[in-house]
């Protein structure tokens, strides 16, 4: 039985159970990074890149990869729930940390609405679902309610237990992975590979390096590799984490990987000629432009109607694994919140089945409200992308400052060069927020004030017994960074303006040395080895002896 490890006048003893085990660790990122992405990446991917889409998915796979490793190491040293949230809190107090955790939040409770989007997306192939999505693939009323529904499933299976719910995702993380396998050793044997669509319609690389950039973000390419951190979420409750986070973390990203890019390769080779328009782009002009379960109808056309059938099943179970997952890790990331004092105390409140309840219930919620405002899956890519990255880019720098005022802490794995690899994945989470662009940044930027306001009215209104310091000045490069990255990408080719004020690659190159200034910043700044070690003696090693 768990031991409650922390107790104090005024907060009473929670802790989360260690249940899980290695194959349950790794499943939970793989479950997360093998979702929707999936099912609409390739044929986003070639819309915004044209068959250059591949270097795309390189690039996203790589840039993803260096944020992991960084991840792998925070991980295993310090394991616990809601992790990649809490880093930033440890390193630079409580500001940052808030900031970090909102970011983190955002991130995890919107990925569940846009998982439910790609069910219904897929679903519509059956008449009994065609009234629920309008023309423009956004959700008609009927569809509003069938999501609300779906929404309600995920968050009932959360409340059995991180014990069922890894049992639930591993389950169905094994059919997510064999699916989209067999989908590409299917296709490219009998559907045919077509090499000439390398060249086909405007080209190999019709909007040039611009447009191979963008679509790492804006096609669902980003998206579709995130999810590695859920190890990192779910420390707490890992039975062996020192050992197992690191292997999650890095084995998820490569498994990812391996598969998306030969899917990518295997739908672009295997289109018919026919179904290929004058341009790549126009939707419309091609008849993939307009496939609405990309990967269904495609085997349709190519007369595997055994395959679409298994296809349309799975857009059910890969999203819907995807969005159990994020849930619980939604939750876990309101509970650490909690317990560092940034949001109302009820999200420590823990059921007889040690599910931080609260959290799910909330994770609803504001998953029903995103369907709102974000009625489609294509109209959530992006921020989340953005959001995601934005929250990444917290590591890499609680790397630097661990890496310089820790030095002798035990690390289970190390990252070698690590003070190189720490700023360029910084460098890399900037690059990502460039390339998504101000449309979607903008609205981000909208996300960040809202996440404040609320923090400000916990505070204000005493709802936390805990008030944690907020240590101003180890911030103090936050908004130069969230302001000054706004300011890039405004006058960036991925602004809104017609003639842009710094040329394509000059914007990167801008972004990268604003990213080091920046990173160097914050390590000149951040907190003292004292005040470190004081908050980590006070949560982190508690919650790391926790016992099964």
């Amino acid at each position: 039985m768990a031991v409650a490890a922390e107790s104090t006048p005024t907060r009473r003893p929670v802790s989360l159970k260690r249940e899980i085990g290695l194959i349950s660790m790794l499943w939970a990122s793989v479950g997360s990074i093998i979702g929707s992405g999936w099912l609409f990446g390739a044929q986003k991917g070639l819309l915004a890149a044209g068959p250059a889409a591949v270097i795309s998915w390189v690039v996203g796979g790589v840039a993803i990869l260096i944020l992991a490793l960084v991840h792998a190491e925070l991980g295993a040293m310090y394991p616990v729930s809601g992790g990649s949230a809490r880093f930033p809190h440890y390193a630079f107090g409580g500001a940052a940390g808030a900031s970090f955790g909102w970011f983190s939040w955002l991130q995890a409770a919107t990925v569940a609405p846009i998982e439910v989007s790609a069910m219904i997306n897929y679903a519509t192939h059956y008449s009994f679902a065609h009234g629920w999505l309008h023309p423009n693939a956004t959700l008609s009323p009927s569809g509003l309610v069938v999501a609300i529904v779906l929404m309600a499933i995920i968050s009932s299976i959360n409340f059995l237990g991180i014990r069922a719910l890894a049992l639930t995702n591993s389950t169905a993380t094994w059919w997510k992975v064999a699916v989209p396998l067999l989908t590409i050793f299917v296709v490219a044997i009998f559907g045919g590979m077509h090499w000439s669509n390398l060249h086909a319609a405007d080209g190999f690389a019709p909007a040039g390096a611009k447009g191979v950039l963008a679509a790492v973000s804006t096609s669902g390419i980003i998206f579709s590799y995130l999810g590695f951190e859920q190890a990192d979420q779910l420390a707490g409750e890992s039975r062996n984490p020192k050992r197992d986070i690191p292997v999650a973390v890095i084995g998820s990203i490569l498994i990812g990987f391996v598969v998306y890019v030969a899917l990518q390769i295997v739908f672009l080779l295997a289109l018919p000629a026919d179904a290929i328009g004058p341009t790549w782009a126009t939707v419309g002009n091609g008849l993939y432009s307009a496939f609405t379960g990309p990967w269904a109808q495609l085997a349709s056309l190519l007369a595997l109607g055994w395959l679409a059938a298994i296809l349309y099943f799975d857009a059910i179970v890969s999203p819907g694994g995807t969005g159990l997952i994020y849930t619980a890790a939604s939750s876990r990331v309101s509970y650490g919140l909690s317990r560092n004092g940034y949001v109302p105390e009820a999200f420590e409140r823990l059921s007889n089945r040690g599910v931080p309840w609260v959290g799910v219930v909330a994770a609803f919620v504001v998953g029903c409200i995103c369907f709102l405002p974000f009625p489609s899956w294509q109209s959530l890519v992006g921020l989340i992308t953005s959001a995601s990255v934005l929250m990444y880019a917290g590591a890499p720098l609680s790397f630097g400052v661990f890496r310089k005022r820790l030095p002798h802490v035990e690390r289970p794995y190390r990252l070698p060069a690590g003070e190189l690899f720490a700023p360029l994945a910084f460098i890399v989470s900037g690059l990502i927020i460039l390339w998504s662009g101000w449309t979607t940044d903008w609205k981000l930027g909208v996300a960040i004030l809202l996440g404040y306001a609320i923090l400000v009215i916990s505070r204000v209104l005493h709802l936390n017994s805990h008030k944690p310091v907020l240590q101003w000045r180890a911030a103090q490069w936050l908004p130069v960074y969230l302001i000054g990255l706004g300011v890039i990408v405004y006058l960036s080719p991925y602004g809104p303006l017609k003639t842009p004020v710094i040329p394509l690659w000059w914007d990167m190159a801008v972004t990268a040395v604003f990213s080091l200034v920046i990173y160097y910043w914050a390590l000149a700044v951040a907190l003292p080895t004292e005040q470190i070690e004081e908050m980590i003696n006070e949560v982190v090693l508690p919650e790391e002896e926790t016992v099964v």
